[in-house]
C-alpha cells in the first residue's frame, strides 16, 4: 500500500539492519559463560548487600510492610553518607597544601559539586519516607528502641569533618554527643574527626593566600582600596541624607540607615570588632580569610578567582542542603510522633528542632559576605599587575601566589 503522504513505502523490521544482514546489534559474547572476572552481582556484593533488611515486626508476627521501607531508606542515607566523606577526604587532602595548582582546584570544584548533588538527594529522599502513615510507623516503632539516628557514627563524622562548632553543639539528654558511642573503634573514629583538619580550617587557610590582599611595589593591596572605598560609601549616604530638599521625616530614615550600616561596616573593617564577633562564636573565619573572600567575590569574573568563586559557592550549598535535611526531618518526625518522645530516649521533635539553625552551619560567614558588598560603581580598579596575575592561568591557581 501507498504511504498517503507520498513518501516510501514503510520496511518491516525483521531482525537485521536495514541492508536485511543480520542485527549488528546481537554481535557480542557471553563473556561470563567463559567463566572469566567477576559478574554484576559478585562485584557489588549484592547478596549480602540486599539481605541486610531484617524486619524486627516479622519476629513478634505479621511483617509490617513499611518497616521494609524504613530500612532501606536509612541504609541508604549510611551508603550516601559514606560516599560524601570519601569525597570530602579527597578534597581535604588537595587543599592541605601550602601551594593548590589550578588542575587541584578544578577537582575539588568537581569534588563539592558531587557533594552537594548527592545532598540533594539526601533532601528529596525523605519524601519518599513520607509515604509512610503515622500508623503504620506506630506498628513497628517499638521494635527499634533504642535504636536513634542520632547513633549515626557517619552523621557526626560528616559533620566533624566540614567543621561544626563545638561550642555551638546542641547537648543531647544533657550529654556531649559523644556519650551514645561506646565502640572503641568508633570512640577512636571520633576523636580523629575532632583533632584533624577540618574542612573550614582548610578552607580558611587557603583563602588567607588570596594574592593581592596587601600591597607590594608600591602598589595599595585590595584591602587598603576597599577600606577607602567602603568610607567613600558610607560618606555619600550620609551626605544623601542631609540634602536641604529631605523632608524631616526622610532625613531621619536615611540617617537611621546611614548609621546602622556605618556600625555593621565597622565589624569587619577594623579587625579587633571582628575578632570580638569570633569570640562571641558569631564568625569562623579569620579576618584575613574575610579578606581573601570578600576579593573572590568582587572579582570573582577574573579568569583565576571563577574556580575559587565556585569553590565558596558550592560551600554554602552544602550548609543550605544540611539545614534543609534537617529541617525536613523535623517535621517528618513531627508528622510521624507529635511530641513523644524519640527512641533513643531523647525529647524527640522538641531537640531536633533545636538543631535547625545557624549554629550547625559551618560557612555561615560566606553566607554573610553579601552584608559588605558595596555597588559595582564603588568597587576597587585592579591595578594592571593584578589584572595580568589573575588572568593568567598557571600552576598556582588564584588563591595561591
Amino acid at each position: 500500500m501507498a504511504c498517503p503522504f507520498g513518501g516510501p513505502v514503510p520496511v518491516k523490521f525483521t531482525g537485521g539492519d536495514i541492508d536485511g544482514n543480520t542485527d549488528a546489534s546481537q554481535d557480542g559474547t557471553n563473556k561470563v559463560s567463559l567463566g572469566v572476572g567477576v559478574t554484576y552481582s559478585d562485584y557489588l556484593m549484592l547478596d549480602q548487600l540486599l539481605d541486610c533488611q531484617h524486619m524486627k515486626s516479622s519476629e513478634h508476627g505479621p511483617p509490617v510492610p513499611d518497616e521494609h521501607l524504613f530500612i532501606v531508606i536509612h541504609q541508604t542515607y549510611e551508603l550516601w553518607f559514606k560516599q560524601i566523606i570519601f569525597d570530602l577526604d579527597n578534597v581535604k587532602v588537595l587543599l592541605n597544601d601550602r601551594f593548590v595548582d589550578e588542575t587541584k582546584t578544578l577537582r575539588i570544584v568537581s569534588g563539592l559539586e558531587r557533594t552537594v548533588k548527592i545532598l540533594k538527594l539526601l533532601v528529596d529522599q525523605i519524601l519518599v519516607l513520607e509515604t509512610m502513615s503515622p500508623l503504620d510507623f506506630i506498628e513497628f516503632r517499638n521494635y527499634l528502641s533504642p535504636a536513634s539516628g542520632f547513633q549515626s557514627l557517619q552523621f557526626r563524622l560528616l559533620e566533624n569533618k566540614l567543621g561544626v562548632n563545638p561550642a555551638t553543639r546542641v547537648k543531647y539528654n544533657a550529654q556531649h554527643y559523644r556519650e551514645v558511642f561506646s565502640a572503641p573503634d568508633h570512640v577512636a573514629a571520633l576523636a580523629e574527626s575532632e583533632t584533624s583538619p577540618s574542612l573550614l580550617a582548610l578552607i580558611i587557610k587557603w583563602l588567607e593566600r588570596v594574592p593581592g590582599i596587601d600591597g607590594s611595589d608600591g602598589e595599595l593591596g585590595f584591602w587598603d582600596q576597599y577600606v577607602t572605598s567602603v568610607n567613600h560609601y558610607l560618606n555619600d549616604m550620609k551626605n544623601e541624607a542631609l540634602k536641604p530638599e529631605n523632608s524631616e521625616h526622610v532625613r531621619d530614615q536615611l540617617l537611621a540607615e546611614y548609621e546602622k550600616s556605618r556600625r555593621s561596616y565597622a565589624t569587619i573593617l577594623v579587625e579587633e570588632e571582628h575578632e570580638k564577633q569570633v569570640k562571641m562564636s558569631e564568625r569562623r573565619l579569620t579576618h584575613r580569610a574575610m579578606k581573601g573572600a570578600l576579593m573572590i567575590y568582587f572579582y570573582r569574573d577574573m579568569p583565576r578567582f571563577s574556580q575559587p568563586y565556585q569553590i565558596l559557592t558550592f560551600l554554602m550549598d552544602i550548609d543550605s542542603l544540611l539545614t534543609k535535611w534537617r529541617y525536613n526531618h523535623v517535621m517528618l518526625v513531627q508528622r510521624m510522633l507529635g511530641s513523644k518522645m524519640g527512641t533513643g530516649g531523647s525529647s524527640g521533635y522538641l531537640y531536633l528542632r533545636t538543631t535547625v539553625s545557624d549554629r550547625y552551619k559551618v560557612f555561615l560567614d560566606l553566607f554573610n559576605l553579601s552584608t559588605w558588598l558595596i555597588p559595582r560603581s564603588y568597587i576597587p580598579c585592579l591595578s594592571p599587575r593584578m589584572v595580568k596575575t589573575l588572568s593568567e592561568h598557571s600552576h598556582m591557581n588564584g588563591c595561591s601566589e
